[in-house]
């Protein structure tokens, strides 16, 4: 895929913990039905084969020409090109040598608690997009603190870059909260693929957000 991007939408992370087979038929229909990123969370299994994982995930994402991240372990796109780039969880300390290092063209983005320090930094180094964590109580989101809508609304006076809301974001609360702050999409793990109907979700969520948009 030719330089992807990540401007908005619905960016789905998946939990690599999950038997494959399962994880792979919630994914599919997930892609078919709008996802428009995908980051495999850094929740490894002990002994897990990283690179068949990574490998058959990028397979179905390539199908539908949606970017694949890897959770912070950015060696994994030293010798491989199945993976489009890699998430931060906080601001690495060596990143000019990371990218001399990977020697290819590849998006990376950073999740942000409230910090705009962070946003700043993003900006200054232009990434792909900042993600703010977490905006409501969420269990996949466990470890992040709560974000005010306010703080989102600064990091937009900050940059242009796309900014996405995780924690606890549904179909129904998409709606109040835009309504409170900007921000281009939303980051969901167990939302979607908790789902039966992973389509169907997917769907609620895109509907949401473009109602969103429409209504602003």
């Amino acid at each position: 895929m030719d330089k992807p991007k990540i401007t908005g939408g619905v960016y789905l992370v998946v939990d690599p913990a999950m038997d494959r087979s399962m994880l792979l038929s919630k994914l599919a229909p997930a892609l078919k039905a709008g996802i428009n990123a995908v980051q495999i969370w850094g929740n490894w299994l002990p002994h897990a084969d990283k690179r068949s994982y990574i490998a058959a995930v990028s397979g179905l994402c390539r199908a539908y020409k949606v970017p694949l991240l890897i959770d912070n372990d950015w060696e994994l796109l030293l010798d491989s090109t199945d993976l489009d780039g890699v998430h931060f969880d906080t601001i690495p300390e060596n990143y000019p040598e990371i990218k001399k290092k990977v020697a290819r063209p590849f998006l990376a983005g950073i999740t942000c608690s409230g910090d705009l320090e962070i946003v700043r930094w993003a900006d200054k180094n232009r990434l792909a997009y900042v993600s703010f964590c977490a905006m409501f109580p969420s269990i996949s989101a466990g470890s992040c603190t709560i974000v005010m809508p306010s703080t989102v609304r600064e990091a937009r006076c900050i940059t242009d870059l796309p900014l996405f809301v995780s924690g606890g974001i549904t179909p129904e609360n998409i709606l109040s909260l835009r309504k409170l702050t900007p921000f281009d999409g939303v980051a969901v793990i167990s939302g979607i693929m908790s789902a039966d109907d992973t389509s169907l979700k997917v769907s609620a969520y895109q509907s949401a957000l473009n109602s969103t948009i429409h209504n602003l």
